[in-house]
C-alpha cells in the first residue's frame, strides 16, 4: 500500500537549526536530508519541532512535500536537553492539535527517545504506526562511560521498543544492541543506514579548498564534531601532542553541546595549553553543513575518536570528499570504515596509538591519495535517495498490516 504523508518528529532538535551547536548535530543533518528525499520520492512530510526561539514561524515550506512545524510546548526559549521530557505531555497535546487541523498522516516516524516517547503516545491517539529511528540508545552510552540521564531514559527506550510497529537501525551492530539491550523483536527491526549528499560531498583541490579556508599549514588533520565528552575532541588534541609536528596544524570544528558543554569546551582549551599544543590547533565555529565540505578536502587526514557512534555522518563525509579517515573502532565506525583501505580503525583509547596511522598517511603521499580514492568510492554505497526509496517501500508494508500494542 502506497504512503503519502508521513508526520516526522525531531522534538529536541530542528532540522533548521546549524548543526555542530547546542544539541545540533548528526540527527539534525539526518531529518533534514531524510525529510527532503522522502518529498521527492512522493511522500509529503511534517516534521514536528518544539518552538525554542519567539521569532520562529509556526510552519516553514522547505520545499515542496516538506514541511516544518514549530510546536508550542513549553517556554519559547532553548531548554536543556535534560529537562525536555516534562515537555513531552504538553509537546503531544500540541502536535494532536496541529495535526487535527491537517490532512491525516499515515506514519508517525520518531527521531530520539524523546520524540519517541511523543510517537507513541500519538500512535494510540491516532491508530497509526509508529516508526523509531534512536540515533543513540542509553545503554550503549553508558556501556561506553557516558551517562546521559540512565535511568529515565532507558525506560522510556524499552517503552517505545515494545510498542513501535518499525525500528531502524543504521547498522548492524545497533540491531544488535536494540535487540541483546532491549529485547527488541528482531523482526521489527531494519537497518536502513542513513546517506550522504554526492552533489556536495565530493573530492576536490586541497590547496585550492585550504587558499578559501585561510589554512596555511602543509599538514592538516580535522576534527568535525560538537565539544562533548562523547565525541572525543581531548582525543584528537592528545593525538596532536603526540605526533610532535610543528607543521601539522589540527583543526577543531565544532561548539560546546549538551549541560556539560561548556565545563568540555573550557578543559580541551586547558589541555591543548598544558599540552603545547594551543598555537597548532585552527578553532572553528560551527558551519553550515555544506560548508564542511571544503574542510574535509582541505584534510589530510579526518579524525573520529568519538567514544560511542551509532552511525558517523562526519566519516562518511569525509570519505566522501576523498580524505581518510582515522577513527576509533565503535559502532558504526566499523561499517564505514574499511581499515587499512578507506582509512584505520583504532581500538582503545591511547593517544600514540591515534597517532600512529595518522603519521603513516602523512609519511606516505600515493599511499594516503590511493585510501581516499577508495574512501570515496566506497561511499556511493549511500545516498539519501536509496534511503528514502527504501523507507517509502517499509512505510507501505507498515500500513497493511495491524499495529503492535504495548503489553
Amino acid at each position: 500500500m502506497s504512503v503519502r504523508r508521513i508526520a516526522m518528529f525531531s522534538m529536541h532538535t530542528s532540522p533548521l537549526a546549524q548543526p555542530g551547536t547546542g544539541d545540533g548535530g548528526g540527527m539534525n543533518v539526518y531529518v533534514r536530508a531524510l525529510a527532503t528525499a522522502l518529498a521527492r520520492a512522493g511522500v509529503e512530510c511534517d516534521v514536528y519541532t518544539r518552538r525554542d526561539h519567539a521569532g520562529q514561524p509556526v510552519l516553514v515550506q522547505v520545499e515542496p512535500g516538506f514541511r516544518v512545524l514549530h510546536v508550542d510546548a513549553g517556554p519559547r526559549t532553548p531548554v536543556p536537553k535534560h529537562a525536555l521530557s516534562e515537555l513531552v505531555d504538553p509537546f503531544v497535546d500540541a502536535s494532536m492539535r496541529r495535526m487535527l487541523e491537517r490532512e491525516p498522516v499515515d506514519v508517525l516516524h520518531a527521531n530520539y527517545w524523546l520524540s519517541g516517547a511523543v510517537a507513541h503516545r500519538l500512535k494510540h491517539e491516532l491508530d497509526v504506526p509508529m516508526v523509531a529511528t534512536f540515533h543513540t540508545l542509553a545503554r550503549v552510552k553508558a556501556e561506553a562511560g557516558v551517562d546521559d540521564d540512565a535511568e529515565h531514559r532507558t525506560r522510556v527506550e524499552h517503552e517505545v521498543v515494545a510498542c513501535a510497529d518499525l525500528m531502524l537501525a543504521s547498522t548492524n551492530d545497533e540491531q544488535a544492541q536494540l535487540a541483546s539491550l532491549y529485547d527488541a523483536a528482531p523482526d521489527r527491526i531494519e537497518v536502513v543506514p542513513p546517506g550522504v549528499d554526492h552533489t556536495v560531498f565530493v573530492p576536490g583541490d586541497r590547496g585550492a579548498a585550504r587558499q578559501r579556508l585561510g589554512i596555511v599549514a602543509p599538514r592538516v588533520l580535522l576534527f568535525v564534531g560538537r565539544i562533548q565528552r562523547l565525541k572525543g575532541a581531548d582525543l584528537a588534541i592528545r593525538a596532536l601532542a603526540a605526533l610532535d609536528d610543528p607543521k601539522l596544524a589540527l583543526v577543531i570544528v565544532g561548539g560546546p553541546s549538551g549541560r556539560d558543554g561548556s565545563t568540555e569546551q573550557a578543559r580541551v582549551h586547558a589541555l591543548a595549553e598544558e599540552l603545547g599544543v594551543s598555537a597548532q590547533i585552527h578553532w572553528v565555529s560551527p558551519r553550515r553543513h555544506d560548508r564542511l565540505a571544503d574542510y574535509y578536502r582541505a584534510a589530510d587526514v579526518c579524525i573520529v575518536p568519538s567514544r560511542s557512534e551509532s552511525f558517523g555522518l562526519v566519516a562518511l563525509e569525509a570519505a566522501a570528499c576523498g580524505t581518510p579517515v582515522v577513527a576509533a573502532a565503535v559502532g558504526g565506525l566499523r561499517s564505514l570504515v574499511d581499515h587499512e583501505n578507506t582509512g584505520f580503525l583504532v581500538e582503545g583509547r591511547d593517544p600514540d596509538d591515534f597517532a600512529a596511522p595518522v603519521a603513516r598517511l602523512f609519511a606516505d603521499e600515493i599511499g594516503a591519495s590511493e585510501m581516499g580514492v577508495s574512501a570515496a568510492a566506497r561511499s556511493k554505497r549511500y545516498s539519501w535517495s536509496m534511503t528514502a526509496g527504501r523507507l517509502r517501500r517499509l512505510y507501505g508494508d507498515l500500513v497493511s498490516r495491524g499495529l503492535v500494542r504495548c503489553d
